[in-house]
C-alpha cells in the first residue's frame, strides 16, 4: 500500500516539475504556434492547446495499462498523473478560465495564490513575456493580498 501512494505521489510530482519545464521552454518555446492558442481569446469549447492534454493523458492511459497486470510502480505513476491532470482540469480549465461553470472565484488562500499566478502569466499573450509556468508550485509573492 506503501509504494502504492508514494509512486502516485511520484507520478502526480513529476507532472508538476516536467509540466512546469514544458510550459516554461516548449510551450513558450518551439510549440509556441500550438500553445499561443490558450493565450488568445477563443469563443470555442477547445483550443487547439487541448492537444497537450490528450498527450499527457495518454501517456497515463500507457502507464496504466502497461502496469495493470502487476499492479506495480507504473499503473501507480499512472495513477498520479491522471490525478494530478483530473486536479489540473479542476483548477485551470474550471475556476481558473471559467471554462466550465461550476465554482465560484476561489476564497482559500491556496487557490488565490494560484489564481493570481495564473493571471500574472496571462497578462501577455506573447511567447517571451510570461511568468509563473506551474499550477501547484507558486511562488511566494502570489499569496500576498491585494490592499483594498
Amino acid at each position: 500500500m506503501m509504494e502504492a501512494i508514494v509512486f502516485t505521489l511520484v507520478g502526480f510530482g513529476l507532472m508538476e516539475l516536467s509540466g512546469w519545464a514544458i510550459h516554461k521552454y516548449l510551450m513558450h518555446g518551439p510549440l509556441w504556434m500550438i500553445h499561443k492558442t490558450h493565450h488568445q481569446p477563443s469563443k470555442y469549447a477547445f483550443e487547439l492547446n487541448d492537444l497537450f492534454s490528450v498527450l499527457f493523458g495518454s501517456i497515463a492511459i500507457v502507464l496504466i495499462i502497461v502496469g495493470l497486470k502487476e499492479f506495480d510502480y507504473r499503473f501507480w505513476m499512472g495513477v498520479g498523473i491522471s490525478l494530478y491532470g483530473f486536479l489540473y482540469f479542476i483548477l485551470h480549465d474550471v475556476l481558473i478560465h471559467r471554462r466550465v461553470k461550476w465554482f465560484q472565484k476561489p476564497k482559500s488562500k491556496f487557490l488565490k495564490a494560484i489564481f493570481r499566478a495564473h493571471q500574472a502569466h496571462h497578462r501577455t499573450n506573447k511567447k517571451d513575456d510570461a511568468v509563473s509556468f506551474g499550477l501547484f508550485l507558486v511562488p511566494k509573492e502570489y499569496y500576498k493580498e491585494e490592499e483594498k
